[in-house]
């Protein structure tokens, strides 16, 4: 960072007359407005008898005013604490990322690779083929209802696109124990949709090829008429839904359920709508 020099102005009276003048009086670091020494450092370890909870610590500075993490689990960057405790329920390979953020807004960043071996028994994800990559599409089974939607993996998305009044989606079955609840979840994104809804339910009903799929456990869901999905839209459905009971639900009875995603309407918007990172987990 560039010195400034601070100066010492000064006037005097002699007896030849008056005169004034500036010397450098002294050089200093910085402006005192941002921080030169802001680390970004982080360890990351396992807390003991629980594989799947760690805890984040920031090395602290005086120059460190706040932090964001991400865990690299689609959830993006949230504030948080220097001396954080996260869970991550799901086996795999996570980025992890420190936003240290200093005076006058100055940010810098630092990851480190975590390697998850397993899923947590209660908490882990049920869903199979949840981050869309290619491979994934045969975990799903394809609903056609009507023609004009089509169901389709782009880019780590499956992507609903179309609209002329048509409607169709995708399901899988999974297994759930009487009492327990779950929670579901996804990442969603669009450019906005006209006369639409996006869908996600989850029920014993057996999903019947060019029939409609409906229950009353419909969770989530975007819905131009109630006043979501109209417009410009990426994050959580469960944050951005505005229809539905909920993203919680729990069994009277322990076998197969369908977790169903459909879509349809007039116009699913330019991009249509894209959901990846699909959630189907015991609440623990």
């Amino acid at each position: 960072m560039k010195s400034n020099i601070i100066k010492a102005c000064f006037i005097g009276v002699l007896a030849a007359g008056i005169y004034s003048g500036c010397k450098p009086d002294q050089f200093e670091k910085g402006n005192g407005l941002t921080a030169d020494d802001l680390n970004a450092a982080f360890t990351v370890s396992a807390v003991s008898g629980s594989a799947n909870k760690f805890v984040l610590q920031a090395q602290e500075g005086s120059g460190l005013l706040g932090v964001k993490w991400d865990l690299g689990d689609g959830g993006g960057s949230n504030a948080g604490k220097m001396l954080d405790t996260v869970f991550i329920p799901d086996a795999g390979k996570y980025t992890i990322t420190l936003t240290a953020i200093g005076k006058g807004g100055i940010t810098k960043t630092a990851t480190q690779e975590l390697n998850v071996a397993k899923s947590d028994p209660e908490a882990g994800n049920l869903v199979k083929g949840a981050d869309m990559q290619a491979a994934d599409d045969a975990q799903w089974t394809h609903l056609p209802i009507s023609a004009g939607v089509t169901f389709a993996i782009e880019n780590g998305k499956m992507v609903a696109k179309g609209g002329n009044g048509g409607h169709a989606g995708v399901y899988q079955a999974i297994d759930v124990v009487a009492g327990k609840k779950y929670k579901v979840d996804m990442l969603v994104s669009g450019s906005g949709a006209t006369d639409t809804w996006f869908e996600v339910y989850a029920d014993t009903k057996v999903p019947v090829a060019n029939q409609d799929y409906t229950s009353d456990n419909k969770l989530i869901s975007l819905n131009t008429w109630a006043g979501c999905g109209k417009s410009t839209f990426s994050g959580l459905l469960s944050a951005i839904s505005c229809s539905g009971n909920g993203n919680t639900i729990t069994f009277k009875n322990s076998g197969k359920i369908y977790l169903v995603i459909k879509s349809g309407g007039s116009n699913l918007g330019l991009t249509g709508i894209g959901f990846t990172k699909v959630q189907f987990r015991g609440v623990n």
